[in-house]
Order: C-alpha cells, then structure tokens, then sequence
C-alpha cells in the first residue's frame, strides 16, 4: 500500500440512489424536482470522499421499488458489540431493512426492533455510551423503549430527546468532535446533552445542523457554508460533497451510510 492509500479502518455500508428517489416520503419540504442523474453523480462522489477519509465501501445496489433507500442510516443503529435492525416510521420504508441485515449479519450480532415499535435510525445520535433518541413522527415510545433494554446489557444509555420543526435528531444536532455537537437550537434544546460543548448553525442555515464526523474530520454538506466557516473556527476538519438532491428528499450526509469501525 503506497503513503497515498489510507488504511482502511471502517467499512461504510450505501445503496445506490433508486430511480424511484423522486417519490420519496417527504414530511416539512415541498417537493420539487430531484434530478436522479445528478443524485447518483453526486453520491458517488460522497462516497469517494469517505473513500479518502479511510473507508471501505460496501454498496448495495439499487432498489427501484424503495424511493428512499439511499437513506441507509434510518435501517440500522451499528454500535461496537451489535447492530440494531430498525423498524421505519413509515411503512413505506421497511421492506428497505432486509438486505441491510443482510450485510450488517457479517459484521454484528443483529437485534431488532418489533411492532408496535417504531425506531429511524436518524434520530439516534451517539455520543460515547449515551444514545440520545429523537421523540420524532418516525420514532415512538414503543421504539425507544425497546432500543433502551436491547442495549442495556451492553451498557448505552438510552435518553428520550424532544426534536420539533425537523425530521428526525439527526436534523437538529449531530458530532462534530469529541466533545461538541453542532446544533439548531430553535429545532431541539441544547439542554438536553448534559455536559457537550456546541457549534450553533448560522441563522441562514437553518437544516446545516448535519454532519458525518468520520474519525477526526467531517464530511459536510456545501449548502451550508456559513456553518462550514464556523466549525473550521473550531479547528474542525470539514470535508465539502454536494447533497442538494439529497436535500430535497430531506436527506443529508449522515443518512447515506453506516458506518462500522473496523
């Protein structure tokens, strides 16, 4: 291996973008026309970017009857000891958990969320051993409950969020680094992450609250250059990908891999 290919040290789990993406569930935009080409264009570039950031990509192909597979994040929680299959909010979205356990199985004992429950997997944000879990459309009680005492053996914590205004945790506050989160402070109160530090999203920039911290870097999207500007103030590597059709399907970098240390 030359000193230009890094190591890979984590596998990072896509699916192509399905021809079927401009039927996607949508809860707070509008719709409008996502152009599929540069959806598919655009995601091969972020997964270069993860390429260049150490990982090893695993994707799936594409299903053209699952609008939003893509979105492979909201099918799976993968921690170090396990994986948790999730069971989407909407119904439309959970045949997409089969062929992601398929792949998780290899890597990680799989456990599962069952009926009545509901669990997406982007409103669950980890920081350490504590899980902290949207009480989005997408996510119930039932769900999180269930996630609190499959986990328990292993140790995580697992701590109800109050999200408003957003789609799921994921849209309001994601890691940026060890001890800071970057946040919308109008879609989930910064009170609730007991002891984290915080990078507030520019007032413009009102959906920039979603990162992908991959080691000690970032991949972000380039829609939102303000908050862009104010987490390499924060001596925060950010790593740009274009994600504007992603964007319109309410869809954002976390939500187009999981991520399983290696």
């Amino acid at each position: 291996m030359s000193a230009a290919q890094p190591k890979h040290t984590r596998i990072a789990v896509t699916r192509k973008v399905s021809s079927a993406m401009a039927r996607c569930e949508l809860t707070h935009l509008q719709r409008t026309v996502i152009d599929v080409d540069l959806a598919r264009r655009q995601h091969q570039d972020y997964e270069q970017t993860l390429r260049n950031l150490g990982c090893r990509i695993e994707s799936l192909p594409e299903d053209p009857g699952q609008a939003d597979s893509v979105f492979v994040e909201d099918t799976a929680i993968v921690l170090d000891e396990v994986a948790v299959i999730t069971r989407p909010g909407a119904p439309s979205r959970r045949p997409e958990t089969a062929p992601i356990a398929a792949v998780l199985g290899r890597y990680r004992q799989l456990l599962r969320i069952e009926s009545p429950g509901t669990l997406d997997g982007g409103d669950v944000l980890r920081v350490d051993r504590a899980l902290y879990v949207g009480t989005s459309t997408r996510s119930n009680a039932s769900g999180i409950e269930q996630l609190a005492a499959l986990l328990a053996p292993f140790g995580y914590r697992v701590l109800p969020i109050t999200v408003h205004g957003c789609l799921h945790l994921k849209s309001a506050v994601t890691q940026a680094a060890p001890e800071q989160l970057l946040i919308n402070p109008r879609f989930v109160e910064p009170s609730q992450f007991e002891g984290m530090g915080f990078v507030e999203v520019d007032a413009s920039e009102p959906y920039g609250a979603n990162a992908l911290m991959v080691g000690a870097d970032v991949v972000y999207s380039n829609s939102h250059p303000r908050t862009a500007e104010a987490l390499r103030r924060q001596g925060i590597r950010v790593h740009p990908v274009a994600m504007s059709e992603t964007e319109k399907a309410e869809g954002a970098v976390t939500c187009c891999s999981l991520l399983i240390a290696g």
